[in-house]
């Protein structure tokens, strides 16, 4: 390998950066031909765009960033459009934008350009290597000289766009993580419907105040994350957060980790430890499930809300914090405080600004928006495709009753990436026991008794084991009602319904036809 060969390879394959590559390239060109001018443009939109530019007595002549119009005449749009090298004399060649250079102080006298061109035959871009001396005696055109040249060039070209594809796969991983983190660590409280929204503005009304807390609803409704809106919503937000299960761990443990100890208080007390509501002094702290802390516990709560102070187990002095409480749980401490389980004093005291979070079912409108936030997230986390969900199914699953909220949605979604493999999720797509929850729903719905499966077992119609009184029934009747109930359970999905009743599509939908069935 030769001098020359070894520059070359190193000018090319050295650095996938596509600045340092042009540039490279371009010194590469203007030293063979032996000039100091030179640039190289793309084709953005509407406008040729010099992306380099070299040579020149000032920066005037230096024209890296400039554009050319594409219905304006000029050599780089000739080029661009034809896909050959030509020469040019400048000011005489019709091509030639002679207006682009009124401004420079040394003219074009010749023009050497090159297409830069993709393996796949496309142009993509322009390479000019210009001569400014008298007559342009300076630049080579020589033939077996240009397609040595035009060689060189057509292995720049795929080495450039290249580390163009090589930069823009690093972007799109930097901008993936960046959306990673973001997901990772931004919460996301997602809805539009009615009572969502009353709930999101007692949360920005609430987290105003440092008043106590008391978030409920059912679980998977979202409680962490709004106790955790709250503090980043508050006075608050730079100080700690600190998040306690109560009913994670057994009272004993719970009591040394919410209030610290002082050593040798028990044993096993090697060393001094710092309760979490010590930890979250100038903060707040979020008790989650407190419906499940024993009453001893209880009173000590209480005792740290009234008096802002706590004393670790085994030490006889008290300290005084500042913290902000916030609860949740999902039982009704109404009735707890009425079954003695919960007392009522603190009840009072944690409820000052009560907070109830509706179920998945109370607010259906709001499912699409976190089908397509869990999808999105999902996806981004594992690296695939994103699915989309089919209108059948989106019906479906807005009729279903999602009684693990938001969680079970959640997990829905991890199902179906996990297991589909098309783009599209259809209702055949949704796991089966999604269905079981429909049933005793689709049944009450029904002016009169609806035949169930379950009241059949084994498929057997005696009375002895049967709750439906079949007397009451026209063979017609009962024929409509078991395909009423069918659809129904299915959400009007006549596939899915003949299915169940084991029969083709055809005949089921010929079956509602003549009972006279229409959504």
């Amino acid at each position: 390998m030769n001098e020359f060969d070894h520059s070359f390879y190193k000018i090319l394959f050295e650095d996938l950066d596509p600045d340092k590559l042009r540039k490279r390239f371009l010194q590469l060109l203007l030293k063979l031909q032996n000039v100091e001018r030179g640039s190289i443009w793309i084709k953005h939109e509407d406008h040729y765009v010099c992306v380099e530019s070299l040579g020149g007595p000032s920066k005037i002549d230096i024209i890296k960033g400039a554009s050319i119009r594409a219905e304006e005449k000029s050599i780089v749009g000739w080029v661009m459009e034809h896909g050959e090298m030509t020469v040019a004399e400048g000011g005489k060649d019709p091509r030639h934008c002679i207006e682009f250079e009124k401004d420079m102080q040394l003219k074009s006298a010749l023009i050497l350009a090159f297409p830069l061109i993709l393996g796949s035959g496309e142009v993509y871009g322009v390479v000019q290597i210009v001569d400014t001396s008298a007559g342009g005696s300076r630049l080579n055109i020589d033939e077996q000289y240009l397609q040595l040249l035009k060689s060189i060039v057509d292995m720049g070209a795929i080495a450039l766009n290249n580390a163009l594809q090589h930069t823009s796969q690093i972007n799109r991983a930097r901008e993936l993580e960046q959306t990673l983190d973001e997901i990772r660590n931004k919460i996301q409280i997602i809805g539009q419907s009615k009572s969502f929204l009353e709930a999101m503005k007692k949360v920005r009304d609430y987290a105003r105040t440092d008043f106590p807390v008391l978030i409920t609803g059912e679980s998977g409704t979202g409680k962490d994350l709004v106790a955790m809106a709250l503090h980043n919503l508050s006075s608050r937000r730079e100080k700690p957060f600190v998040v306690q299960n109560c009913s994670a761990i057994p009272e004993t443990l719970l009591e040394s980790e919410l209030f610290g100890y002082k050593k040798g208080a028990f044993t096993g007390a090697t060393e001094n430890k710092t309760g979490l509501l010590m930890a979250a002094n100038g903060g707040t702290v979020f008790l989650d499930e407190i419906g499940d802390m024993s009453l001893p516990l209880q009173a000590r709560i209480l005792r740290v809300i009234q008096n802002n102070e706590i004393k670790p187990l085994g030490e006889s002095s008290i300290r005084k914090i500042n913290i902000r409480v916030i609860s949740a749980t999902n039982k009704d401490l109404v009735k707890a405080v009425k079954a003695k389980t919960f007392r009522e004093d603190l009840y009072y005291r944690l409820n000052v600004l009560p907070l109830h979070l509706p179920p998945l079912r109370k607010r259906r409108n709001d499912i699409p928006l976190l089908l397509n936030y869990f999808i999105r997230r999902e996806s981004i986390e594992l690296g695939i495709p994103q699915k989309r969900i089919s209108g059948d199914a989106l019906t479906y699953l807005q009729s279903y009753q999602w009684e693990g909220n938001i969680r079970e949605l959640e997990n829905f979604v991890k199902y179906i990436l996990s297991t589909v493999e098309g783009n599209i999720v259809g209702v055949n797509d949704i796991p089966d026991h999604f269905n079981h929850k429909e049933t005793e729903e689709a049944a009450a719905t029904e002016n009169r008794p609806v035949l169930v499966d379950s009241m059949v077992p084994e498929r057997s119609f005696s009375k002895e084991n049967v709750d439906v009184h079949f007397e009451d029934y026209t063979w017609a009747e009962l024929d409509k009602a078991y395909v009423k109930y069918l659809l129904k359970k299915n959400n009007w999905v006549v596939t899915r319904a003949a299915r169940d009743a084991g029969i083709n599509r055809s005949t089921f939908d010929s079956r509602m036809k003549k009972l006279d069935i229409k959504k």
